[in-house]
C-alpha cells in the first residue's frame, strides 16, 4: 500500500478565512492538485467533512479500495482532510469514502471542487489540471469598452447540447462549436452569448440546472481545456460569454453534495429553507460561512479560469423568499416577521460585491421575477448589487400583447405601455429565454397569429419593438430564425427552415437588427435612463400605433421610432418632432429582404413646422402593415 503523506496547502490565515466565510479561493486549496512533495511527483487530495469519523480516497489507483489511502484531519477543528498520494496521475479517477460520526453512515462523493467529471450517467471525479495558453488578451484587455453597461449587449442564449447536432444526433464537440457556433453568432451580429449551465450535471432533462460539479465543464462535450478553445475563440472573435450559474438549489444524487459527510453540510437542515418543493432539490445554507465562501469561490473560478464576462444567476426570486413555492405552515417568518430571507439577501449583496472589487468589465445578471426593489442597484445604496436584471414583466406583458388578434390589440394598449412606467427602475434586460419556449408554450414564431404571411410580419414586429425599447436583449437561439417547434432539448434545432424565404428573412432581420444597435448610440448610451427615451404618442389606440424617440449622449444620434401593431397600411401618418430638420428611414421590419410588403420611406422626409402631438414641428410617414420603423435625423 503506498502512504498518504502529511503534507497540505492551507495556512493558518486560510484557515482563519474559510471559517469566516471570505475565502474566495478556495479552488485553490480544496480538491485534488497536481503536486511534487520531496520530489514526489502525485495529488495533494482535500476535502471538507466535519463530520466524518474516517476519510478515504478511493479510486481506479487502488481498485476503490476503502482505507486504503485514508486522508488526515486538521487539528484546527476547520474539518477538512488532506493528504499527498505519491503516483496517482492525471486522468486518475476518484471519489471520497466518507463515514460520518454520526450512526456510523457512510457516503460516497464525487470531489465537491473536481475540475473534470467522468461522463453521465458515470460519476467518479477526475484529476485533471487547468493548463491552457489563452489567446485573448486583447478582448480581456479591453473588455469594459464591450462589456459596460452603457454598450450594445444583444445576448445569444445557447443550449450546448441542442443547438446544433451531429451524425446519429450526437452531441457536437465544444471544438466543433468553437467553429460552427463562434461563426454563427459573429454572423448574426450578437455581442454575447450566454450558456445555459456547462457545470456537470448527472441528469439531461435538467437542461443543466441541477448541478453535481460546480468546477468542471461538463464532460458531455469534451475536456475542460476544450471549453477553454471555445470561449477564447468567441473572445477572439470579439463576442462576449455568460455563463448560467445556480446557486439556488442542487440535487439529491447519491454521489452530489447533499449529505455530504452524513450531515446537512451544503444544505440547510431546516427542511422549510433547505428543501425545494418545486424542483425537489436541495437548498444552500447561505447562513453558513463555509457555504457562501464555496459558492463565492465558485463564481470567482469561472471569471479566473475559464474567462467567463459574467454570469446569470437563476432563479434569484426563490433564493430571496421564505416562502417561495410554499403554503402558509411551509415556512418560517424572519425575525422581523418578514418573508425575506435574510441570509440570502446578506449572501447575494457580498457575491456581487466581490464580484465587481475582483474583475473589471463583467456582469452580473440576475433572473429576478418580482418587483424585489433595487436588484441591480450597488449595495452601499441598499440594492443587491447586480449589474442587470431581467425584465420578466416585459416579457410576460409582451408576448400576452402579441397573442392576440390585432383587432383586438386596441383595447390592450395598456400592456405595452405600462413597461414604461417601472422601465427605469433596474438596469433591465428584456428576455425570450428558453423558458417561453417549451412546456406548450409554443415556439415564438407560433406565439403570433394569423394567417403565415402575418405570423411572420408579426414576429418581425416583435424583435423591431424589442430592439428598440430600453434595456439589454436576450434571444434564445432558434427565435432567431422563427423556429416553428417548441424546443427539444434532445434534438438540433430546425436549420432546414432557412431554405424558406420567411425564416431567413428573419434571420435577416435580427441580424440588421443587432447591427442597427451596434451602431446606434441612441440605442444603448441611455439604455437604463429615462434619459434616453421620450413617447410621441403612447395613446393612439384606435390605431394601434406607439410612437417615440432613443436618445443617446448626443441629439444628433437620436432616433424616431413608430410601431404599428396591425396590419393596415397607414397613409399619411403624422407624428410630432421636437425640432426643425429632415428624418431618413433606416430601419423598416416591412422591407421586401425580410419577407414584407416593401412599403417603405423612401428618400429624406422633411420636418415640417406644423403643431402635432404637443410638438411645433410633424412629420408625414406611411407606416407600413405590422411593423417597425425606424428614424434618423439628418
Amino acid at each position: 500500500m503506498t502512504k498518504v503523506i502529511t503534507h497540505s496547502l492551507f495556512t493558518d490565515f486560510d484557515i482563519d478565512l474559510f471559517k469566516a466565510g471570505k475565502h474566495f479561493k478556495l479552488y485553490e486549496k480544496l480538491g485534488a492538485h497536481l503536486v511534487e512533495v520531496n520530489g514526489v511527483k502525485g495529488v495533494y487530495f482535500a476535502v471538507w467533512a466535519p463530520t466524518a469519523q474516517s476519510v478515504s480516497v478511493v479510486g481506479d489507483f487502488n481498485y476503490w479500495t476503502q482505507g486504503e489511502h485514508l486522508l488526515q484531519v486538521r487539528w484546527d477543528s476547520s474539518g477538512i482532510w488532506e493528504g499527498f498520494i505519491p503516483d496517482v496521475t492525471k486522468g486518475a479517477l476518484y471519489k471520497y469514502k466518507i463515514q460520518s460520526n454520526i450512526n456510523g453512515i457512510v457516503t460516497e462523493k464525487a470531489d465537491p471542487f473536481s475540475l473534470y467529471c467522468e461522463k453521465p450517467p458515470h460519476t467518479a471525479s477526475v484529476v485533471w489540471d487547468l493548463d491552457y495558453n489563452w489567446k485573448d488578451e486583447k478582448w480581456m484587455q479591453s473588455r469594459q469598452d464591450n462589456n459596460g453597461l452603457d454598450k450594445p449587449y444583444s445576448v445569444y442564449e445557447v443550449h450546448l447540447g441542442s443547438w446544433k447536432r451531429g451524425e446519429n444526433n450526437r452531441f457536437l464537440t465544444y471544438l466543433e462549436l468553437a467553429d460552427d457556433l463562434v461563426n454563427y453568432v459573429k454572423e448574426t451580429g450578437f455581442t454575447h452569448v450566454e450558456f445555459m449551465p456547462v457545470m456537470e450535471y448527472p441528469y439531461d432533462p435538467s437542461w443543466g440546472y441541477q448541478l453535481t460539479g460546480y468546477f468542471a465543464p461538463t464532460s458531455r462535450f469534451g475536456k475542460p481545456q476544450d471549453f477553454m478553445v471555445l470561449v477564447d475563440k468567441l473572445h477572439q472573435a470579439g463576442i462576449g460569454v455568460i455563463l448560467d450559474w445556480v446557486p439556488s438549489h442542487f440535487p439529491d444524487d447519491a454521489h452530489g453534495l447533499g449529505f455530504f459527510d452524513g450531515s446537512h453540510l451544503y444544505e440547510h437542515p431546516d427542511r422549510r429553507k433547505g428543501y425545494h418543493p418545486d424542483w425537489k432539490s436541495l437548498v444552500f445554507n447561505y447562513g453558513r460561512n463555509e457555504v457562501r465562501a464555496f459558492l463565492i469561490s465558485n463564481a470567482v473560478f469561472w471569471l479566473q479560469h475559464y474567462h467567463a464576462d459574467g454570469l446569470r444567476v437563476d432563479a434569484v426570486a426563490s433564493m430571496l423568499y421564505l416562502d417561495y413555492s410554499r403554503e402558509e405552515g411551509e415556512w418560517e417568518p424572519n425575525i422581523y416577521g418578514g418573508r425575506e430571507n435574510l441570509d440570502t439577501i446578506s449572501f447575494l449583496k457580498e457575491f456581487n460585491e466581490v464580484i465587481y472589487a475582483n474583475f473589471d468589465g463583467v456582469q452580473t445578471i440576475a433572473e429576478e421575477s418580482t418587483s424585489f426593489p433595487m436588484v441591480s442597484r450597488p449595495t452601499f445604496t441598499g440594492g443587491l448589487g447586480f449589474g442587470m436584471k431581467w425584465m420578466m414583466g416585459w416579457m410576460h406583458d409582451t408576448l400576452k400583447y402579441f397573442q392576440k388578434e390585432t383587432v383586438y390589440r386596441k383595447y390592450h394598449q395598456n400592456d405595452l405601455t405600462f413597461s414604461m412606467t417601472y422601465a427605469f427602475t433596474e438596469n433591465f434586460m428584456l428576455p425570450f429565454s428558453h423558458d417561453e419556449v417549451v412546456y406548450g408554450k409554443k415556439s415564438i414564431a407560433n406565439k403570433m397569429p394569423g394567417d403565415e404571411w402575418q405570423k411572420f410580419a408579426n414576429l418581425r414586429l416583435l424583435y423591431g419593438y424589442m430592439f428598440t425599447h430600453p434595456g439589454t436583449k436576450l434571444l434564445f437561439m432558434g427565435s432567431e430564425f422563427g423556429q416553428s417547434n417548441e424546443w427539444n432539448f434532445e434534438n438540433s434545432l430546425d436549420w432546414h427552415l432557412l431554405q424558406y424565404d420567411y425564416h431567413s428573412g428573419i434571420k435577416k432581420v435580427i441580424t440588421d437588427l443587432n447591427n442597427l444597435y451596434k451602431t446606434r448610440p441612441a440605442l444603448y448610451e441611455k439604455q437604463f435612463t429615462g434619459e434616453g427615451f421620450e413617447w410621441i404618442n403612447y395613446s393612439d389606440h384606435q390605431n394601434a400605433v406607439l410612437s417615440y424617440i432613443r436618445k443617446g449622449n448626443n441629439p444628433k444620434d437620436d432616433l424616431v421610432v413608430v410601431c404599428n401593431f396591425t396590419q393596415v397600411i397607414r397613409e399619411k401618418y403624422r407624428i410630432g418632432i421636437p425640432r426643425k430638420g429632415k428624418l431618413q428611414e433606416v430601419f423598416n421590419s416591412d422591407a421586401s429582404i425580410y419577407g414584407g410588403s416593401g412599403v417603405t420611406n423612401s428618400g429624406i422626409l422633411k420636418i415640417e413646422s406644423s403643431a402635432y402631438d404637443g410638438r411645433d414641428f410633424s412629420v408625414e410617414l406611411i407606416l407600413p402593415p405590422l411593423s417597425v420603423t425606424v428614424y434618423s435625423f439628418v
